[in-house]
């Protein structure tokens, strides 16, 4: 049964047509390398992590006949495939950029997910339900200090960024409702999600790390004190934002129904609804408060109105 705590906001895939030309500098939020590194690694992991989700969501939704499960689950799906796919574009330029290293983390994700695929749907609907829980936190902390972390940064990437933290946060309950409605909510059930939480967000992260590391390397901050320092700033105060939502995560009577959604993330989903055909919703990362990228910013096709 899907919980009743409110009601399912059926996801929207929005093709948006992010551009990433060649001039997009990879340490694109300035003054801060660590900073654009750690948003670089999570990056990298995307045409991995979510090809994965895709494979086993499709997979979970063929044993339901719930025809409100099965649509979300396939809207589900679809955004999830416009996510890596612009993803995989903005990797091509991360690693044109002087990071072909990149490239033997990327095969080393591959053969990751390939082994994990061969897990039982039960695991894998786990570590998709526990990742998807992670990212409530994420986005609270990337749209709640959007400005803290990206005032005067590029506005390709930061909206590019957020863009997928909105449709985050609107798929937020599919994972749990297809696991809950295959495998109910006993002990057992509960264990499985439980691990499939700390399971799917480690897993990522420690992924992101590997990309990160290649990447400040690269740039000769790895061995450097105050660069480390910088990078370990950063962890702690992601940290601070998303290991409350994993724990919370984990309780028997989890449901993200619950966890309320950041207003500039009903606003966006709102306004968007409204804007034309080719939109491309740019924020404007110098104005002192980030709003929603609508009307007053309005780009189409990457081309001002």
């Amino acid at each position: 049964m899907r919980p009743s705590d409110q009601p399912s906001r059926m996801p929207l895939p929005r093709a948006v047509p992010f551009e990433f030309p060649d001039d997009i500098d990879p340490a694109w939020i300035p003054g801060q390398p660590e900073l654009s590194a750690m948003f670089n690694g999570a990056s990298l992991t995307m045409p991995y992590l979510e090809p994965f989700l895709i494979r086993t969501m499709r997979e979970a939704i063929q044993r339901l006949d719930d025809p409100a499960i099965l649509e979300e689950g396939r809207a589900f799906n679809t955004q999830e495939q416009f996510h890596y796919q612009a993803h995989r574009r903005f990797n091509e330029i991360i690693k044109a950029k002087g990071y072909p290293e990149l490239a033997e983390v990327e095969d080393a994700m591959k053969a990751s997910y390939q082994r994990l695929s061969r897990r039982s749907l039960q695991v894998r609907m786990a570590y998709t339900a526990g990742f998807e829980s992670m990212t409530l936190g994420v986005t609270k902390w990337l749209i709640g200090h959007r400005v803290a972390l990206f005032a005067g940064a590029d506005a390709r990437v930061v909206s590019f960024v957020l863009w997928h933290m909105v449709e985050e946060t609107e798929h937020k309950c599919v994972a749990y409702d297809v696991y809950q409605a295959l495998f109910g909510s006993s002990p057992r059930a509960w264990w499985y999600r439980m691990i499939g939480v700390a399971h799917g967000s480690i897993d990522v992260i420690r992924w992101s790390m590997r990309g990160y590391k290649v990447i400040l390397r690269k740039n000769g901050l790895w061995g450097k004190l105050r660069s480390r320092l910088r990078l370990a700033r950063e962890l702690a105060r992601a940290s601070v934002h998303i290991i409350p939502f994993l724990l919370h995560a984990m309780l028997p009577g989890h449901s993200p129904r619950r966890e309320h959604d950041p207003q500039w993330v009903l606003d966006w989903m709102s306004a968007y609804a409204e804007a034309p055909e080719g939109f491309v919703p740019l924020v404007d990362t110098r104005d002192p408060s980030m709003p929603v990228p609508f009307a007053a910013t309005a780009i189409r096709a990457g081309v001002p109105a």
